[in-house]
């Protein structure tokens, strides 16, 4: 299945790249030019051990690419992850929500094909239903589906969490969605 995964930070690019390495065809997007250029160039934002050998691994098989261009990353894939941050707001502590918010209205402007847009970010509850609304709005003729699927990554031990998780969790009231998960 090809998959793009939307935020090139630690749970976007841990994600993108263990999907890579179980043999998914993998874009990761970000926004920032610099990111996105050093990893071409191998150089890892974050540290995680064994990262950057998965990376390079995968880069060089082909399986996981790396751009700025989310529509074009986008045109084919089966499933769009949004893996952006959600940080804490000052004075409230409530989640900011406003880059899932971004990408969602970005991936519907651009979506022009079936596919599944799964929240990976740790969003409250009812995040799933602003996002289909968000996209529905840019993106009225095209079947698409919400489901989300919360990461629970340690830090020094994402891949390994990744690879061999305790749980996984998806969440969609859609059966074509949880087929394609």
């Amino acid at each position: 299945m090809k998959i793009a995964m939307v935020g090139s930070g630690y749970v976007g690019l841990v994600s993108g790249t263990c999907f890579a390495d179980f043999g998914h065809d993998v874009v990761c997007i970000d926004k920032d030019p610099a990111k996105i250029e050093s990893l071409k160039a191998g150089r890892m934002p974050i540290y995680e051990p064994g990262l950057e050998e998965l990376v390079r691994r995968n880069v060089e098989s082909g399986r996981l690419t790396f751009t700025t261009d989310l529509g074009a990353a986008i045109a084919d894939a089966g499933a769009i992850f949004i893996a952006v941050g959600t940080p804490s707001r000052r004075g409230d502590g409530h989640a900011d929500l406003s880059y899932v918010h971004a990408v969602a209205r970005e991936v519907g402007e651009n979506l022009a094909h079936d596919a599944v847009i799964v929240t990976k970010s740790t969003v409250p509850v009812g995040t799933g239903d602003e996002v289909e609304r968000l996209i529905a709005q840019a993106a009225p003729k095209v079947r698409f589906a919400v489901a989300s699927n919360p990461e629970f990554l340690r830090e020094g031990a994402a891949i390994d969490d990744f690879k061999r998780p305790d749980r996984i969790v998806i969440g969609t009231d859609d059966e074509w969605a949880r087929d394609v998960m």
